[in-house]
C-alpha cells in the first residue's frame, strides 16, 4: 500500500479538506470518525448515509453539508491511513541506515498504525476488492503496489549485502510480514499485555532470530 504521488492535482478528499477550517473542519473529522468506525465495524457497502447521520446525530441531508457521497468518506478515511503509512516509510529509507535497520523501522511503523488507523485497515481488508472497481480508487492498488516494491528492494539489498539469506524470496517474505502485520488488527485489542511497540519488537525478534535453537535446519546447502 502507498498513497498517490504528487501529480499536481489534489484528490477528492484532499480538495474538500483544504477548503475546510475550524469548527467546520473539526465537525467534518469528527463525521469522518464516526463513518470510518462504521465501515469498520458494517463494512463500506452496508452502511448507509442515514446511519452515519444517525450516529452523529443530524439529518441526512445535513451530512451532504460536509460530503457529496459515502465514497467521499471513504476515500478519506483511506488517503490519510496512506498518506501516514508512506511519509513514515520514506522518512525510514531517508536515513540511508543498512537494510535491517530499516526494515525494523517498517516494521514498527506498521505496527504502529494500528490503533490511529485501526478502521481504516479494517475497510482495507474487508472491502479492498469492492472498492478498487472504481476508477477514484485506482490509487488504492498503485499504493499496493509501491509500498510492495519499498520493501522487496529493502530485502533485496539486504540479501545483496549478506545481511538476510540469500534462499528466501523477496515478495514472498514482504507479503507474509505484511500480512502478519495487517491481520493484527482483527486480534489486537489496546490496553492489553503487549502495546503495538511491544508487538513490533517480539515481531522483529522473531523475523530476524526465528524460534528455532541450535544449528538450521532449512538453510539449503
Amino acid at each position: 500500500m502507498t498513497t498517490r504521488k504528487n501529480s499536481g492535482t489534489a484528490t477528492p478528499a484532499k480538495r474538500q479538506r483544504a477548503t475546510s477550517s475550524g469548527p467546520a473542519s473539526e465537525r467534518r473529522d469528527h463525521l469522518v470518525k464516526l463513518a470510518a468506525e462504521l465501515f469498520a465495524r458494517k463494512g463500506f457497502q452496508a452502511t448507509t448515509v442515514r446511519e452515519i447521520a444517525d450516529e452523529a446525530g443530524i439529518l441526512s441531508g445535513s451530512l451532504y453539508h460536509h460530503f457529496d457521497s459515502k465514497e467521499t468518506i471513504v476515500d478519506e478515511v483511506l488517503s490519510t491511513f496512506l498518506d501516514d503509512l508512506i511519509a513514515r516509510y520514506r522518512a525510514a529509507l531517508d536515513t540511508s541506515a543498512d537494510a535491517r535497520t530499516v526494515l525494523s523501522e517498517m516494521v514498527r511503523i506498521g505496527f504502529g498504525t494500528l490503533e490511529p488507523h485501526r478502521a481504516a485497515i479494517t475497510v482495507m481488508q474487508n472491502d479492498w476488492n469492492y472498492l478498487r472497481q472504481f476508477e477514484r480508487f485506482n490509487y488504492l492498488v498503485k499504493a499496493e503496489d509501491e509500498v510492495e516494491q519499498i520493501w522487496v528492494t529493502q530485502i533485496k539489498a539486504g540479501q545483496a549485502a549478506g545481511l538476510f539469506r540469500p534462499d528466501v524470496d523477496p515478495k514472498l517474505t514482504y507479503r507474509m510480514i505484511r500480512d502478519t502485520i495487517w491481520v493484527a488488527v482483527r486480534w489486537f485489542r489496546p490496553g492489553g499485555r503487549l502495546n503495538t511497540a511491544g508487538l513490533a519488537e517480539h515481531y522483529i525478534t522473531v523475523l530476524f532470530d526465528g524460534i528455532a535453537t541450535g544449528e538450521r535446519t532449512t538453510q539449503k546447502g
